[in-house]
């Protein structure tokens, strides 16, 4: 018994040893399949840092053209539909505006009437003026006359033929007359004037109803409404029989082949863009060439708009509202310690990764500070050295473990 005793004593001290030692294991680390992860090696090198987002071809505002009725008309004809290829003289549709006839009419008989106006104002005014010239003529003829009648009886009066009286009457008559020959010369010089002043206020008269008949025949003509440019139509709002206000757009036509993009860049990567910065843009049927032409200055929905300027030639079935993405160049470093871009981690912070152990059979979580970033890449400050190998998958799942075993 007391053997037995002994035996079950130390059993149970041996029991209470191997459950100490358990407690203070460390939970096995949790398998997971390498195929299921994303690896990367870190490298050195140059990195060119981009930005990257969606986007779709749209007209240029100077390449399109939208057509306004000039008047309030009612459509009476459509020519073309949408998609079409349209020259500057193609008729779109055509409108009717039975007003537009009678005033147009009216522009006409306003400007028959001025220029009958201004032919007989013209007629009066040189008539008067005739007159006025014959009457000067004649104070003139006078005045010549009495002068050389007081040189004349100067010359006797000298001699003494005749009396002083009879030379100062001569001699007054031709002062009088060389002062009337002065007022005759002034008054047909006002004269003059007045007449082109009176003519050059028909003459307004007259280019006023003209102008007003030829914005009558301009609206007119426009009753046929015109592509004005070559493209391709692309929106025509209205049908037969429809009354539209004036200024209301009839139609609108794009020139297809100029195009650009308009691409939306999350607002975290839109901050170092520049308008000049080469950019790439793919239609999923062919890249072009570009470079930033204008960023917008607001922020919707999260985004930046950033218009990209198209250099290449378009690929086959570019069209508006294609959709797009594009790639902007931000700037290019030198001789930096990058990796592929993780899965959660922003610029400028510092976040944990597992690295991979030299045998490729375990990971441990290791913190990194990261810099400047690009589309697929990220710079490295610390945490990493040059050929290691880290995971850049999604690792949420193991947030509470520091060390993985990869199978």
């Amino acid at each position: 018994m007391r053997r037995q005793w002994i035996a079950g004593g130390c059993a149970v001290v041996v029991l209470a040893v191997i459950a100490f030692f358990v407690t203070r294991l460390k939970p096995a680390a949790p398998e997971v399949d390498r195929a299921t992860v994303w690896t990367d090696a870190v490298k050195r090198g140059p990195l060119l840092r981009q930005v990257r987002g969606p986007g779709s071809l749209v007209p240029r505002e100077d390449k399109i053209r939208l057509i306004p009725s000039e008047t309030e008309a009612t459509v009476v004809r459509i020519r073309v539909l949408p998609g079409a290829k349209v020259e500057p003289d193609t008729i779109l549709m055509d409108l009717v505006d039975p007003q537009l006839q009678q005033e147009l009419l009216d522009a006409q008989l306003q400007m028959k009437g001025a220029e009958a106006d201004y032919i007989n104002t013209r007629a009066k005014v040189q008539s008067d003026l005739m007159d006025q010239k014959a009457a000067a003529a004649t104070v003139g003829a006078d005045h010549n006359q009495a002068q050389l009648q007081a040189q004349t009886d100067k010359s006797l009066f000298d001699l003494g033929v005749i009396s002083g009286l009879t030379y100062s009457a001569s001699k007054g008559k031709a002062d009088e007359l060389t002062t009337r020959n002065d007022l005759e010369k002034q008054r047909l010089t006002l004269n003059e004037k007045a007449i082109e002043t009176q003519l050059a206020v028909q003459q307004t008269k007259v280019d006023q109803a003209k102008a007003l008949l030829g914005l009558k025949q301009k609206q007119l003509d426009a009753l046929s409404v015109r592509a004005g440019i070559s493209g391709v139509l692309v929106e025509l709002p209205h049908q037969v029989g429809e009354h539209v206000a004036p200024g209301t757009t009839l139609a609108k036509v794009v020139q297809p082949d100029q195009l650009k993009a308009s691409l939306k860049i999350a607002e975290t990567q839109a901050r170092d863009i520049q308008i000049g910065q080469p950019a790439e843009i793919d239609t999923h049927n062919g890249v072009i060439n570009g470079k930033v032409m204008r960023i917008d200055p607001a922020v919707l929905n999260g985004t930046v708009t950033v218009d990209v300027e198209l250099a290449g030639a378009l690929p086959q079935g570019a069209r508006p509202d294609l959709s797009v993405d594009g790639t902007i160049d931000l700037d290019r470093m030198t001789d930096v310690l990058y990796v592929g871009r993780p899965a959660f981690g922003n610029e400028n912070s510092t976040i944990s990764l597992f690295k991979a152990a030299s045998d490729g059979k375990t990971a441990v979580r290791v913190p990194v500070k990261v810099g400047r970033a690009s589309v697929n890449s990220i710079q490295v400050l610390e945490g990493l050295q040059e050929g290691d190998t880290v995971i850049l998958s999604d690792m949420s799942r193991w947030d509470n473990t520091d060390r993985i075993r990869l199978n």
